[in-house]
């Protein structure tokens, strides 16, 4: 009895870890064509300063307060939030992300009606300043 009940918690718990394991590496790529937008704030800190307050205002609630995707709402979403540190968003284009912001894929909302243009690239430039942390 005891060996079955040893079975069956290990089977859980490989499971679980496989399951998140596998939500965590499903990717959602933009289309090529959005490599190709052109942030118009790339180096400017103003900019930069001005999307971490749209970042506070809009999206702590689900990436977390350093953008790691550890938000109170974001733990309870599927698939979680984005990890702004990690690499495979690193490896993102500015435009890629811009996209993303724009158009959202659920559980993530589309921000294009929300947000202008502008407010969105600054978002970018203030998600690569939480990859530099």
């Amino acid at each position: 009895m005891k060996a079955n009940f040893k079975f069956l918690a290990l089977l859980t718990l490989l499971i679980t870890t496989g399951t998140k394991s596998i939500a965590q590496e499903i990717s959602w790529y933009a289309p090529e064509y959005s490599n190709s937008l052109q942030n118009p704030f790339v180096g400017n800190q103003k900019a930069t300063d001005g999307g971490g307050e749209i970042f506070n205002q809009m999206c702590v609630l689900c990436h977390g307060v350093k953008g790691q995707g550890n938000g109170e709402a974001g733990r309870t979403l599927q698939p979680h939030p984005a990890n702004f540190t990690a690499l495979n968003v690193k490896n993102q284009t500015d435009g890629a992300i811009f996209w993303k912001i724009t158009n959202g894929n659920a559980p993530m909302a589309t921000y294009f009606e929300i947000l202008t243009d502008d407010q969105r690239w600054k978002l970018v430039n203030y998600i690569r300043e939480l990859e530099k942390k």
